[in-house]
């Protein structure tokens, strides 16, 4: 893999002594109303295209394609064990610690692995206390079965509940140049108190490629209808900022997906950015995003932009305005 520029940095999670570069690959692709028609080949491909372009930290959850994204990591990652991080996370429907505590043990079956390096709480529940799931993960730590543990979605006030009965490791959130209300709060908590910060849907759920028009074209049963910036009264300003994003990208001569990438990882806190594809041609456009350096003041015009959209966008639970 060509060296990281000065800039990026490695990053290692828990007690894994594997130094990761700060891209990791997800599955929740995997997911079938995500990827529908979809064969597990295309998907393995994906997953290989990661590998191929240095990315060692694999995350997945229990509830991918009902189980079936641990399945499938679990058998392209079983000849890479020694070189891989691999993170997984549950919801399950009761917040016992019994019930976290099985969800570890199916996952490990699911992955065929004796250790999952991470696993997360993947959602809080509103008005329900957290701590047992907690003391459900500490359980499998004390034994092995994991090696660290994450929270992902939670609030400042989640996390503070969840911290009076263990140690949090790892925060796994929603974050881009839309979507950007971490900023206020729990991202600097994080920062205090030593909580790596991994994000998703750095693309915003395809927006930040740029592929878009003016009027989106979702079709009937596309799951981004759910998305905030996609919403009818919020698109037309999220459109115009991509709009001048690309012509940043242009100039750079870079592709829009490198930018939003590398921008995510320039801001203060931010961890690990996780990226995905349905097939390995999707991913290996976007790995070479760590690649050349990019100068401060592209950034800086980035940022301008992104506050201007972020204006537009209510400040809601999660990007899928989604209640615990």
């Amino acid at each position: 893999m060509t060296a990281l520029p000065a800039p990026l940095r490695t990053v290692q999670i828990g007690p894994s002594p594997i130094a990761l570069n700060p891209l990791a690959f997800g599955g929740s692709w995997f997911v079938p109303y995500s990827a529908p028609g979809e064969e597990d080949p295309h998907l393995m491909a994906a997953m290989q295209a990661a590998f191929d372009g240095g990315i060692r930290h694999f995350d997945t959850g229990a509830g991918y394609g009902g189980g079936h994204s641990e399945e499938l990591y679990g058998r392209f990652l079983a000849d890479k064990r020694e070189a891989v991080f691999i993170a997984s996370k549950a919801n399950p429907a009761e917040a016992t610690a019994q019930s976290m505590y099985d969800q570890v043990t199916g996952s490990l079956k699911r992955l065929n692995v004796d250790r999952i390096d991470l696993y997360y709480i993947h959602w809080p529940r509103t008005g329900w206390d957290m701590r047992p799931s907690m003391e459900g993960l500490e359980r499998a730590r004390a034994e092995g079965k994991i090696g660290a543990v994450g929270v992902s979605n939670f609030s400042v006030a989640d996390m503070e509940q969840v911290a009076q009965v263990g140690t949090i490791d790892a925060h796994q959130l929603g974050y881009n140049l839309i979507w950007r209300y971490a900023e206020d709060d729990v991202i600097p908590w994080c920062r205090a108190n030593g909580v790596k910060v991994i994000v998703y849907s750095t693309m915003a759920h395809g927006i930040l490629t740029g592929k878009f028009g003016r009027d989106p074209g979702l079709r009937e049963g596309d799951q981004r209808h759910s998305i905030l910036p996609f919403r009818a009264d919020i698109w037309p300003h999220v459109y115009e900022g991509v709009e001048q994003l690309k012509a940043i990208a242009a100039e750079t001569g870079r592709p829009l997906a490198h930018l939003a990438v590398r921008w995510t990882l320039a801001q203060p806190g931010i961890d690990t950015v996780i990226i995905g594809g349905r097939n390995g041609a999707q991913v290996s456009e976007v790995t070479p995003s760590l690649t050349g350096d990019i100068d401060a003041s592209v950034f800086e015009r980035m940022t301008a932009i992104s506050d201007e959209i972020v204006r537009h966008v209510p400040h809601a639970n999660n990007l899928f305005g989604r209640v615990g």
